[in-house]
């Protein structure tokens, strides 16, 4: 089960914007998320609004899906002006459960209404045995210039716990076939995962290194209440880990991306070279604009924040009938912009600038250096807040402190 949308403003059937959204949007970059929303199998810990083929029922077709996203993105771009699209990112679910002409079609719309920058970053999240070295191919010959493989683990028991279902051995295949296609690879990691030793951790680690890929998210597994896995934690089946044997973990992998040379660069993710990070994903953490197509999608644009119907059946139903599928949405101002922008900005590299925090926030600052959370000569020389390792472990505590 997805978790329920937010509560929100009515959105209008039209899907038209206030005239505030489009201020200063020249100093924005703008995105496009597309959102797919169908895996194989779904696996216990996933609370993404995704679906499987029996999950579905009648009304939401998987073959008729790029022609419904198409209709969002044709509304779409009658809605906001023609602007250079500066990243596209294909999510889910698992997307590569399209064919690669439907993906290449729903890539054409969003060129087709808003054009693409020169150096346009174009993602597709992938499981590893949802490609073949054919299919990268014609994904890189359709416009794509990344992939981002859900490895998860390297160890046969974690992904049978995890409910993944490719064969581990089968990533530096797959990581081959893409670099031999030309596209860039990420390989995301999750630790934490009941059962998993901290040896278990490591041998995932090291695989992932051992492929040579410039980009690795790493995410502690955690459990959302009605997905598979909570029944069985509360069921007494599965074990979750604690708080320091997840921290032994973030460590662990820190110190052997570092010696592998990736460097972190939001608290999650780790690059080889600035160039390797994922742009798209640095959009959503510098607050810029971005458009969310399909169901359950987020956009934001120009401090307006809105959100799709979740269901594909709902979503199909009214693009079908000449409506905005948005179900609510939230103008972000005050002090939940500023929440964000704290929230969001700690946890980059580049730290958040002390400018950015109002005067009575600024004398906590000295506490989280002593404390061992902040870097002080960043504090002091760069005037930037930028997280220490322990305060990467400790970030929303940071962020409690400078919120008040």
């Amino acid at each position: 089960m997805s978790p329920a949308l937010p509560e929100g403003d009515v959105a209008p059937d039209d899907g038209a914007l206030p005239a505030s959204a489009f201020e200063g949007a020249d100093e924005r970059a703008f995105a496009v998320y597309l959102h797919v929303p169908f895996c194989t199998v779904r696996c216990g810990y996933c609370d993404f609004n995704t679906y499987t083929a029996t999950e579905l029922g009648g009304g939401a077709s998987q073959h008729a899906y790029a022609d419904t996203a198409l209709k969002e993105i044709a509304l779409a771009a009658g809605i906001l002006p023609r602007r250079p699209v500066s990243t596209v990112f294909v999510g889910g679910g698992t997307p590569t459960v399209l064919s690669v002409p439907d993906l290449a079609r729903m890539l054409g719309g969003v060129q087709d209404a808003w054009g693409f920058a020169d150096d346009v970053e174009v993602t597709t999240e992938a499981n590893p045995d949802s490609v073949t070295p054919e299919s990268l191919a014609a994904l890189a010959d359709a416009g794509f210039t990344r992939v981002s493989f859900g490895m998860q683990s390297a160890v046969p028991h974690v992904l049978a716990t995890l409910d993944r279902t490719h064969d581990p051995r089968r990533i530096p295949d797959v990581v081959r076939w893409a670099r031999e296609a030309g596209l860039a690879v990420s390989l995301d990691l999750i630790y934490g995962t009941p059962g998993e030793s901290l040896d278990d951790w490591r041998t995932s680690v090291e695989a992932a290194l051992a492929t040579g890929v410039d980009h690795v998210s790493a995410y502690a597994l955690v459990v959302e209440a009605g997905t598979r896995m909570a029944v069985q934690v509360r069921r007494g089946e599965l074990e979750l880990p604690d708080g320091d044997d997840q921290a032994a973990k973030y460590e662990l992998a820190d110190d052997l991306f570092e010696a592998a040379g990736l460097g972190w660069y939001e608290v999650s993710n780790w690059a080889r070279t600035p160039a390797d990070a994922c742009r798209h994903n640095l959009s959503y953490w510098r607050g810029d604009d971005w458009w969310g197509i399909g169901p359950g999608a987020h956009s934001h644009v120009g401090g307006v924040r809105w959100w799709n119907v979740k269901h594909p059946r709902a979503y199909a139903d009214r693009l079908d009938r000449g409506l905005s599928p948005a179900a609510g949405r939230e103008t972000v101002t005050g002090d939940g912009a500023l929440l964000e922008r704290l929230m969001l900005g700690v946890r980059l590299s580049a730290g958040l600038p002390l400018d950015a925090l109002p005067q009575d926030a600024r004398p906590s600052v000295a506490g989280l250096v002593a404390d061992g959370l902040v870097d002080g000569h960043e504090a002091i020389q760069g005037r930037r807040i930028v997280l220490t390792r322990r305060g990467r472990l400790l970030a929303d505590a940071v962020v409690r402190a400078l919120a008040g």
